[in-house]
This record gives structure tokens, C-alpha cells and sequence, in this order.
């Protein structure tokens, strides 16, 4: 497959925020045992920073739903096309998609059709929804590694090989968040209550989601004004819509805006409210009781509820099977009803207590040094080269 006279080569593609997190991880994992392996793909600032090449934007993949997608799909494929020509005229030794399943398993089908060993990284949530993806799947991927302990045994009945690697957050984040010195780093008052706000990392998040966290932060401001928001936001995109929404009415809450550094805001927080995704699980990493929310448009929506297998959307409520935290989604995420969810978990220690015992055996489970698992269910795939 590698040319002997060229260092081992990785096909690589994440497709957002998130998944440049993972890959930067993996990228880091792997060159820590072969530092001479060259990543190419499709990537962001973390992965290129760890030392992968990205031959287009990251962002242009970023779209979440079907309506969205519909509207960007012309040039997603168009950049799926370009980049399977590039790596099909210089073949690499191996090709991982982390998550961006719609993108990736397409991509992953015909680069396997070629004889190039294929890796996904991160399972879609075929145990929450669309569960008929696993044919596709079995057609697209040599082997996936997926990153919740109960995903392995459903790709070993469907006869796919799969590795449960724990998930690498777990590793990075502390079993004890000191929140005292986080907010003495961030010159933050030690006593007042304060909120993290995480309405996403898209722009098509911010989208559905800015005036919702904003009027809410208003609403609770109303009620308790000793409250301070801090909000990271990712990009000058996703701040300048989230600036709109907070200056276009009188009396904008007391916040702070911070680029980047999620996990510093949540850190620092008593609560959070984060639309649904990876940073749920985040949010659960930290310890940090939250309130789940998220809207898409009405018809995403509607195909969603129909496709769906749980009654919940937030990851640290799979992962526990039950209620753990307050999830107010689609016609119920109002600032009304959010602001209620929140100062409730403001005011209630003991349920908090409780929530934070639960994250507590959530990290336990998932903590499973993800770099050497990583490694030693990739590594052989390079061994010939």
C-alpha cells in the first residue's frame, strides 16, 4: 500500500469543532509512536497545529441538519470529489473520518472499494437514531473505534470490527476541576453565582440559538441580577451574531465574551446551558450541573423525532439511561421555561450534589488512556511501512 520510500501516510477528515479536538488527540497519540507519519485531509486549527495538512476549510463542512445541509450540499460534494481525486492520485496507507458520519462514510466507501484500509472515528448514534446507517457503515469502514463502552457489541453483531478506545476528553479533562482557581485566573469574583452559556459552535447554531440564550440571560438578570454570563464563542462569526442579538434590545445582561476556552466558562460556572452535542458530555467532564436546549428548523425537527430510538438528545442522559439533567429542546426551549430550569439548579444544592456524583461515575467509565488504545488499534494498519 505505502510507497517504501516515503514516510507512512493518514487520509484524515474531521468536520467540525469537535471532531478537531478528537483528531488533534489522535494526530498527537499516533506521532508520539511514529513521529514520521504525514496526515492529510481535510482539518482544523488543532489538527493542523498538531501537524496535519488540510487541502480545504474545515468550516465549509460545519452544517448541522437537514434543511442546512440541503441548502450547502452542492459544494460539500463538490469538495468531497476534489479531495477523494487527491488522495486516490497518491493513495495513502490508511484513511480515518473522525465523525462527520454524512461526509465521511461516503468518502470512506469508495477509498475501501480501492483497497485502502478505512477507520472511523467516533460511531454515529445509530443506537439513538437511524439505525439502518449500520449497512452502510459494514460497506464504508475497516474498523470503527468508538468512544461509549456499550457501541462495540452492536458492531460486533452486525459483524463489523469495532474498538471501544474510552473517550479522549475523559483523559484531558481533571477528575476534580478546581473551579476557585479558575476563576481566580480569570479575575472572577470566588462567590457570585455564575453561568456559562454555550449556544454552540456553528454559525448555524448561533443562528437558532443567540436571542433564545440571550433573552434568557435577560430573564434570569431580571430575577437574580447578581448573576454574571460568561460565553465562549469560536470564531468572529459565531461572536459578531451573538453581538447582534445581545445590543438589539435595551438593558443587555451582565456577561463576559471569551474566545474559545469553553471548558475555562464552564470551569469557573455553578451552571451551564449548552445546546446539545459533545459539549454536553463536556459539561458532564467538568462536573457542572447544566440545562440542555436546542432548536433546528421545523422540519429537521419533524424527521428527527420520527428517525429517533431515545427520549433524550443529551449525551450525559444516554449515557446514564434516565433524567439526569433538564433537556428543553424545540417548542420547548423559551427563555421562560430555560430560566426556570436554570435558577432552579442554581438554587437546589442538592440536586446539583446529586448531578455531580452522577458525572463523577460518567468519567470514571470513559476514562481509559484513549491515546494507547488509539495507538495500538492503529498502528498496524502502518505496520507494512
Amino acid at each position: 500500500m505505502g510507497a517504501a520510500s516515503r514516510p507512512p501516510r493518514v487520509g484524515i477528515v474531521a468536520g467540525e469543532a469537535s471532531g478537531d479536538l478528537l483528531g488533534s488527540h489522535l494526530i498527537k497519540a499516533l506521532k508520539a509512536r511514529r513521529p514520521d507519519i504525514d496526515f492529510v485531509g481535510i482539518a482544523g486549527p488543532k489538527m493542523i497545529s498538531a501537524g496535519a495538512r488540510s487541502l480545504f476549510d474545515m468550516d465549509k463542512l460545519s452544517v448541522r441538519g437537514y434543511v442546512e445541509a440541503l441548502r450547502h450540499l452542492p459544494e460539500i460534494l463538490g469538495i468531497r470529489r476534489k479531495l477523494k481525486r487527491a488522495l486516490l492520485a497518491d493513495p495513502p496507507d490508511l484513511f480515518i473520518g473522525i465523525d462527520a458520519p454524512d461526509f465521511n462514510l461516503g468518502l470512506e466507501a469508495d477509498l475501501k472499494a480501492r483497497g485502502i484500509p478505512t477507520l472511523h472515528y467516533v460511531s454515529p448514534s445509530i443506537w439513538a437514531w437511524r439505525g439502518g446507517r449500520i449497512h452502510k457503515i459494514a460497506r464504508a469502514v475497516t474498523e470503527m473505534l468508538v468512544v461509549f463502552p456499550f457501541e462495540a457489541a452492536i458492531y460486533h453483531q452486525a459483524g463489523i470490527r469495532a474498538s471501544y478506545v474510552g473517550h479522549p476528553l475523559a483523559d484531558m479533562l481533571p477528575m476534580q476541576p478546581d473551579r476557585a482557581a479558575m476563576r481566580e485566573q480569570l479575575k472572577l469574583s470566588p462567590t457570585q453565582p455564575i453561568m456559562a452559556l454555550l449556544p454552540g459552535s456553528r454559525v448555524s447554531e448561533l443562528e437558532h440559538h443567540a436571542q433564545l440564550f440571550v433573552d434568557t440571560a435577560r430573564l434570569i438578570h431580571a430575577r437574580q441580577p447578581d448573576v454574571l454570563f460568561l460565553v465562549p464563542l469560536l470564531s468572529r462569526a459565531t461572536r459578531a451574531i451573538f453581538e447582534r442579538a445581545l445590543y438589539s434590545a435595551d438593558n443587555p445582561p451582565p456577561l463576559h465574551i471569551l474566545i474559545g476556552h469553553a471548558d475555562y466558562a464552564m470551569t469557573a460556572a455553578d451552571v451551564v446551558l449548552v445546546a446539545s452535542g459533545t459539549a454536553t458530555l463536556e459539561a458532564a467532564l467538568l462536573k457542572r450541573p447544566m440545562v440542555i436546549t436546542y432548536r433546528v428548523p421545523k422540519l429537521t425537527a419533524w424527521i428527527m423525532r420520527r428517525q429517533a430510538y431515545l427520549p433524550w438528545v443529551g449525551l450525559p442522559n444516554i449515557l446514564a439511561n434516565r433524567d439526569v439533567v433538564p433537556e428543553l429542546v424545540q417548542e420547548n426551549a423559551t427563555p421562560e421555561k430555560l430560566a426556570d430550569a436554570l435558577l432552579d439548579l442554581l438554587t437546589d444544592t442538592d440536586k446539583r450534589s446529586e448531578i455531580e456524583t452522577e458525572f463523577a461515575r460518567q468519567h470514571d467509565q470513559l476514562r481509559r488512556d484513549t491515546a494507547e488504545r488509539m495507538s495500538d488499534a492503529i498502528l498496524p494498519y502502518l505496520a507494512r511501512t
